[in-house]
């Protein structure tokens, strides 16, 4: 997410608080570090993103058809374009969504259109001035099945949330139910689920349907459905998924590679490890392994329903623990910052 400036007059000082506040959580997000008891690890790099129109990827999803390939997408600000990588990274075909806009793209999703078959879902669902939308939309276009350049008609998705405006920047879909969730961002964290039959005629509203980690910037479901994560700026949780199709509860806490922005995540076409990116030139794509408990299985079973916000005992996991320092300092950092022009 890249932070924009408000028109004249409409930033005010609460949102330029907001906007420290934001700038202080990555000025104090720490280098991922080893959980207790975990064993170390060499960070992986997939592949790296050098196409040099690349260069705030703010979205990653496996494809369905083609072996290997992922794709991303700008944040926004530009022609909107879906980017189609090999897995040399390098750039195998560029997908036009006409009658589209890119306002504020922040996830991309793999799903099905209305007849079953692949598509591609991405979400123009950025909001950096906290409800300045009154709805957000999220855009489809057919998964080609034979990759090359060319303008794809999109379908568009009106969306709002039943408890009022939000930023956020994590879209998913459940691969057995094809249902979509949006995250909310920030410091409550929420889940949204959309109808299980998306409208063009009509807004289609978003229900909070459980809690989720503060400051989510991305987040998949596996590909055979039993497990979703939702990563952040410091690090990512696995969850199981319940028998009504929705994130369930915390399965393990992962720690992520040090990044510059961190802001995607998708399950590897296999299941068995996460790729992870960052907005930024040049910037890795790194593949991090899943633990045993999320890895797929022959005869998956629906876990227990449960909250995303806790862990599976109970209590609570030490990255929430950094993430409620981080978010204190930036509160602090805010206020002063407040005070500080007042006095001017």
């Amino acid at each position: 997410m890249r932070a924009r400036r408000p028109s004249a007059r409409s930033g005010s000082r609460a949102a330029a608080a907001v906007m420290v506040a934001g700038a202080a959580v990555c000025a104090f997000a720490p280098a991922a570090s080893a959980a207790p008891g975990s064993a170390a690890r060499d960070d992986e790099v997939a592949f790296t993103i050098k196409d040099p129109r690349i260069t705030e990827s703010s979205g990653l999803a496996a494809s369905a058809r083609h072996s290997g390939v992922v794709y991303t997408h700008n944040d926004s600000g530009g022609v909107p374009t879906i980017y189609a990588l090999g897995p040399d990274g390098g750039v195998k075909a560029v997908l036009t969504l006409a009658g589209a806009g890119a306002r504020d793209w922040e996830g991309i999703a793999v799903g099905k259109d209305g007849r079953g078959r692949p598509a591609l879902y991405v979400a123009d669902i950025g909001d950096n001035l906290g409800g300045a939308w009154p709805y957000v939309t999220v855009y489809r276009i057919p998964e080609p099945s034979r990759l090359r350049s060319q303008a794809l008609r999109a379908t568009r998705f009106r969306m709002k949330y039943e408890d009022g405006p939000r930023n956020a920047e994590t879209i998913m879909i459940n691969p057995r139910t094809n249902r979509l969730y949006i995250v909310s961002k920030l410091f409550g964290g929420r889940v949204y689920e959309a109808p299980a039959r998306l409208r063009t005629d009509r807004v289609n509203v978003l229900r909070k349907v459980g809690d989720a980690p503060a400051i989510a910037t991305d987040g998949a479901f596996s590909p055979d459905g039993r497990t979703c994560v939702i990563r952040t700026y410091f690090g990512a949780r696995v969850y199981s998924v319940d028998p009504g199709g929705r994130p369930g509860r915390t399965l393990e806490s992962i720690n992520l590679p040090t990044q510059a922005q961190g802001e995607s995540v998708t399950y590897a076409a296999d299941g068995r490890s996460l790729l992870v990116g960052s907005e930024g030139k040049n910037q890795p794509v790194y593949r991090v392994p899943l633990p045993d408990k999320a890895l797929p299985s022959p005869s998956p079973s629906p876990e227990n329903a449960g909250s995303p916000g806790g862990t599976e005992d109970g209590r609570r996991d030490a990255s929430d623990t950094r993430i409620g320092l981080f978010l204190a300092l930036a509160i602090a950092a805010a206020v002063g910052y407040g005070l500080t022009r007042k006095r001017k």
